[in-house]
């Protein structure tokens, strides 16, 4: 039996939910699955401003686990805000939406595309990309033109305009894989996959899994470096 945590940037409990039941849907049978929401932090994260007021009550969610409990932590946002502080804080492994899913798009296709939130993200994901090395494997960033609230509320339309960018990005941009850049797009894989006729990667159910695995395997991040945890120090 494994426990995995998926612990959400945002404070909207209506994405919670629809990210546990995204993982819910592919874990494995002895997985327990535990949601977590912050009591404070912004509804949603649309802008790096909402990412740096998202950090501080996420590590205080992190630093009030009992770690002893759970073999895996999940940092519920496509934008892996905060998940260096929290590697070093944490004695289990800490996965990285983001960073789990583009590693997992390298292995199924030469060039993936990410479907985005509105436009100002599609700079955003862009320098990720550029920060991570990945840019010539890069086809496309579109953004569907919706805010994280507008995804949470009215499903249909985000699917729908899901699988439009979906067409666009494999007709035009050249894309193998399909990533959905968000998890409000929690739920959406398998029609914006037979409509694209590509790979899609839902972020929060292949991020869980990869959780998962690292707790299979029983590894954890190194900590004699990047990850070394922090001297001990009172805040003012």
């Amino acid at each position: 039996m494994k426990k995995v945590l998926i612990v959400n940037l945002n404070t909207t409990e209506n994405m919670t939910e629809k990210m546990k039941e995204a993982a819910i849907s592919v874990k494995d049978e002895d997985t327990e699955v535990e949601a977590i929401t912050p009591e404070h932090g912004p509804v949603t994260i649309e802008s790096s401003y909402d990412e740096a007021f998202a950090i501080p009550p996420v590590l205080k969610v992190i630093e009030e686990i009992d770690q002893e409990d759970a073999d895996a932590i999940l940092l519920g946002c496509f934008c892996d805000a905060g998940v260096p502080a929290a590697r070093e804080i944490a004695d289990i492994p800490v996965i990285a939406m983001e960073e789990a899913t583009l590693s997992i798009a390298l292995t199924l296709g030469n060039k993936f595309s990410i479907m985005t939130e509105k436009k100002p993200r599609v700079a955003m994901k862009e320098l990720h990309i550029r920060r991570a090395g990945l840019m010539e494997r890069l086809a496309s960033i579109r953004p569907l033109g919706l805010s994280v609230a507008d995804m949470d509320e009215n499903p249909e339309k985000t699917k729908q305009e899901g699988i439009k960018l979906a067409e666009k990005m494999v007709e035009k941009d050249g894309a193998e894989v399909l990533i959905m850049g968000c998890a409000a797009m929690a739920g959406y894989k398998d029609e914006v996959e037979e409509a694209a006729g590509a790979p899609v990667l839902d972020p929060t159910a292949t991020a869980f899994k990869v959780a998962e695995l690292t707790a299979d395997l029983g590894i954890q991040h190194s900590k004699v470096g990047l990850y070394h945890p922090p001297s001990p120090k009172e805040f003012k």
